[in-house]
């Protein structure tokens, strides 16, 4: 039987609420993430700290659950539909650009032996974490606006293609066995995507009907969607994070034109309530914060937060001058940023593999948590009241 330590569980959910709690006290005068509390409060309960909590299998494979949770939600929250055209091609265009520049600038750290591996620290750097950004937006009325959706298609991408790189690159030894096994994977999730939109089309009468009552079909089916493709993933040797993105977006899909606030409501309980802030107390719990008492580390840290910036912040400024002005590109170089979920999964990996001192994971992890507390604020500041007008411009089409 797997033990359990009850006391641990208890102080990360009392935690998770804690955390809550204070991000919505704090929203009245900063809007401080929940994330970002969450990990910090886990740091402080930590094995570091105040050693009140420690990770077990038990809370690791809770920890799991809420990781593949948060990835669901960053997929589900991309409507392809509205970030076609131009949008997803500007998005596309402009990670290609942070990945070159993220693995020339990693080549530079890792000749100055500064780093032990360009792949890790350059694709950690690549990233940006829409899914956090997602309930920041849709507080501040930005996810219906053109910068929204150019966000929106900046942040898709910028979670997708590193979860790829993760995939094909750190999951197997094999590159080649990686691709062949990711193009299985996105045949069956295609496969996976018409029986769901068939299903729900077919049944949606019985779906909504369970909506209010114990039976709950909808809800029961997208968990089943996203463990299912988790478990894909894993046996096939891929993430587990390509699986709850994938599932995400198949979900949305299934519900295309369908508006369920209801079904929308009651999964964000089950990710956001409970199993999500798993993953970031656990993720403060195994945080190494005395890796961060050298001077060199703390260095790193602020290094790290000005490249993620210049990594995902150059192309918001280059290419998008046609379509957004100076300021709101200045935003959108700012928000796009915005690290955490992908770095703390990749350092992971990197430290486990020893192609990462823990010194650089911690800077990188305490790079990323400092970025999501002052670069969405940043963000929120440039754009000032040009949220309030939502919609599209008059003439503009994302196609």
């Amino acid at each position: 039987m797997v033990e359990v330590d009850g006391v641990s569980f208890l102080v990360i959910v009392g935690v998770a609420l804690i955390a809550a709690i204070g991000a919505s006290f704090f929203s009245r005068f900063l809007p401080i993430p929940v994330v970002v509390l969450e990990l910090l409060l886990g740091i402080i309960v930590g094995p570091q700290v105040l050693d009140l909590a420690q990770p077990d299998d038990f809370i690791e494979f809770f920890a799991s659950l809420g990781l593949g949770l948060l990835f669901f939600f960053a997929g589900y929250e991309i409507d392809l539909e509205r970030v076609r055209g131009i949008p997803l091609r500007l998005a596309a265009l402009g990670w290609l650009i942070s990945l070159a520049l993220a693995y020339a600038l990693g080549g530079i750290l890792a000749a100055f032996g500064i780093v032990i591996s360009l792949l890790f620290v350059g694709t950690a750097m690549c990233t940006t974490a829409i899914g956090t950004l997602i309930p920041i937006l849709s507080d501040a009325g930005e996810m219906k606006t053109k910068f929204g959706t150019y966000l929106l298609a900046a942040g898709a991408v910028g979670e997708f293609g590193p979860i790829l790189l993760i995939t094909l690159f750190f999951s197997t030894t094999n590159p080649a066995t990686s691709a062949a096994l990711l193009i299985l994977f996105v045949v069956i999730a295609v496969i996976t995507a018409v029986v769901a939109t068939r299903s729900v089309v077919t049944g949606w009468d019985l779906i909504e009907r369970t909506l209010e009552t114990s039976g709950q079909i909808a809800i029961r089916g997208s968990v089943f969607v996203v463990f299912a493709l988790a478990a894909l993933a894993s046996e096939l040797g891929l993430d587990l994070l390509l699986g709850g993105f994938v599932a995400g977006i198949i979900v949305r899909l299934a519900l295309k034109g369908r508006e369920v606030p209801v079904f929308e409501s009651k999964l964000t309980a089950v990710g956001y309530g409970f199993l999500i802030p798993f993953f970031f107390v656990t993720s403060g719990l195994k945080f190494d914060l005395g890796a961060l008492s050298d001077p060199a580390a703390l260095g790193k840290l602020v290094m790290f937060l000005a490249l993620f910036l210049v990594v995902r912040g150059t192309p918001a400024l280059l290419l998008y001058g046609k379509v957004l002005d100076a300021r709101d590109r200045l935003a959108l170089a700012f928000f796009s940023s915005t690290q955490l979920p992908l770095v703390v999964a990749i350092t992971t990996i990197a430290v486990e593999e020893k192609e990462m001192r823990a010194s650089t994971s911690a800077a990188l992890v305490g790079a990323a948590i400092v970025s999501t507390m002052v670069f969405p604020l940043v963000g929120l500041k440039l754009r000032g009241d040009r949220s309030s007008a939502v919609g599209a411009e008059p003439g503009w089409t994302p196609a």
